[in-house]
């Protein structure tokens, strides 16, 4: 089976960040989701960056809940390994939340006390 690497002149880096020197993102010669990238980059408030986050880990914890409930009332139909994998992602996701948010108390209190 050969599988062919692209080469170098067909992978093109450049950047996404203005302060880095170049204004494109990063590609490989191509791609189609140029756009889709770049439209999923656009700017928001930090209100509705924080209200998508919480929301989605209120979604990871309630799909681990509709997983467990149908483990229980039919065991047959659920893989235990799809109950263990929304479980680790369900915890990570409230771990990482309450990072952010001792973080952000931390912050504030460094910021209030540094008048």
């Amino acid at each position: 089976m050969n599988v062919t690497m692209p080469s170098l002149s067909q992978i093109q880096m450049t950047r996404t960040n203005p302060a880095h020197v170049g204004s494109a993102k990063l590609s490989i010669l191509g791609q189609e989701n140029s756009n889709q990238i770049q439209n999923e980059k656009t700017m928001g408030s930090f209100e509705s960056y924080l209200v998508n986050a919480v929301s989605s880990m209120n979604s990871q914890q309630l799909d681990v809940s509709r997983v467990q409930e149908q483990l229980i009332t039919d065991p047959d139909s659920v893989d235990i390994h799809d109950v263990t994998t929304a479980m680790a992602k369900a915890q990570m996701s409230l771990s990482l939340a309450q990072t952010v948010i001792d973080r952000l108390v931390t912050g504030w209190n460094e910021l209030s006390t540094n008048r």
